[in-house]
């Protein structure tokens, strides 16, 4: 078990950044709407796993509950059905992969978008494929240490059947795999203080000082997109 955890570093310093973004809350509302319509309409994240991980991404930022009934409400009532996720590919600064997942009602506009910021800040473009390859799709579920004995989690691993497990000095970090994400409250009565989706690189790239400025830097013009959700690379 890795004692750094690469996901809760990336979790914690996205959602520093988000909240300083001042359409993080429209971002949300477009995750709230796609994960009501792909839920078969449900509005009830306890029936709907989808619209369970949206909200918790939303509460993470500090959206107001109230806001997030309202998308729910809105997504319910057949707004925004001409939303889609998209995934867009490329390459960064030292060859880095990347991943770009997008919410958008124009896929257009969108790869434009983020193809004129890749461009002008030392990224590229990939074609479909040419990078999805070096990442797993998985569930993260995290546990406070303070709050549960190690061997429970350990429990938890072998009931979903755990990829990797990590730690940071406070959690522990459970890879799951994907097809086991929407059904860990059946797997296991031990529950997870959160549980979201995650690209997982099966391999890291190694980056220099120079090269990890810069692809910091690309990274936050590329979440700056309106349409922009979620990046994720595969830099150490």
């Amino acid at each position: 078990m890795s004692g750094h955890s690469k996901w809760s570093t990336i979790k914690h310093k996205k959602a520093a950044n988000d909240k300083k973004r001042s359409g993080i809350f429209s971002k949300m509302s477009r995750l709230i709407t796609v994960a009501v319509h792909e839920g078969g309409g449900l509005p009830d994240p306890d029936k709907n796993f989808q619209l369970r991980l949206a909200i918790d991404r939303a509460k993470l930022v500090n959206m107001p509950k109230e806001t997030i009934q309202r998308a729910v409400d809105k997504a319910s009532g057949g707004e925004g059905t001409q939303l889609k996720q998209m995934m867009y590919e490329g390459f960064g600064p030292g060859g880095v992969a990347m991943l770009i997942a997008t919410t958008t009602d124009n896929p257009n506009r969108s790869v434009s978008d983020v193809k004129n910021v890749m461009d002008k800040n030392g990224g590229k473009m990939a074609s479909q494929n040419a990078v999805s390859h070096m990442f797993t799709r998985c569930g993260v579920a995290e546990f406070v240490k303070s709050a549960m004995k190690e061997e429970d989690m350990f429990v938890f691993t072998e009931a979903v059947g755990a990829i990797d497990v990590e730690e940071s000095d406070t959690h522990y970090i459970v890879f799951v795999p994907f097809e086991f994400v929407g059904h860990v409250k059946d797997l296991t009565s031990i529950q997870p203080e959160s549980l979201d989706v995650y690209f997982k690189p099966q391999t890291v790239v190694e980056l220099d000082d120079d090269d990890r400025e810069k692809l910091d830097l690309l990274i936050e013009k590329v979440e700056d997109l309106d349409d922009v959700q979620n990046v994720y690379t595969n830099a150490s």
